[in-house]
């Protein structure tokens, strides 16, 4: 016998009203994906290492034409506000000090993947062609390779392609923007 179960979704207003109310513990690592309050996994340092190194890469190339945020919310929606590990923004004097970005902020978006590959790319890719994010990376640890989605269209990604060492990534959306995935992986 199935039995249904009521679910409540939370709106991005509900989910950081509970923050600000501490209902969450402070060293809780959350993110709402579709009305869902998500716990992230912990960061092993081999994932720490990409997000700083793909971090400072970047920042290397904003020259205050955007901003890169590390670990940070992005509202997608009413119902998700995922934390990417970098996300590149276009750049504002008060840092989105008064509401995180939204999509029509938001150039590039970078998860480092482990124990998340698939919800990364089967969860996050899909809410951010949703967003029109025009593109997103997932660095992989685990198969060793960089997955390149772009051109959302619909809801979906059009274009992946799958780098390796030894091949570069030049974004379409962030001018100037290389980056070496041999670098990146180590």
């Amino acid at each position: 016998m199935s039995v249904n179960l009521a679910k409540h979704s939370f709106t991005v207003s509900e989910y950081e009203r509970m923050g600000e109310m501490g209902v969450f513990a402070p060293e809780a690592r959350l993110e709402l994906i579709e009305g869902e309050i998500i716990e992230l996994s912990p960061i092993g340092s081999r994932h720490a290492a990409c997000v700083q190194l793909v971090s400072d890469l970047i920042r290397d190339a904003a020259e205050r034409n955007f901003s890169v945020r590390t670990q940070n919310p992005v509202v997608l929606d009413d119902f998700s506000e995922p934390q990417p590990d970098v996300v590149v923004v276009t750049f504002r004097p008060d840092y989105y000090r008064d509401a995180h970005p939204r999509p029509q902020d938001i150039l590039l978006v970078v998860e480092v993947a482990d124990t998340t590959v698939e919800k990364d790319r089967l969860v996050k890719t899909r809410l951010y062609a949703r967003a029109g994010i025009p593109e997103a990376l997932i660095f992989n640890l685990i198969e060793d390779q960089l997955e390149y989605y772009s051109e959302p269209e619909a809801g979906v990604y059009q274009c992946r392609e799958i780098l390796k060492r030894g091949d570069r990534f030049e974004s379409k959306s962030v001018n100037g923007l290389t980056l070496d995935v041999q670098t990146i992986l180590g």
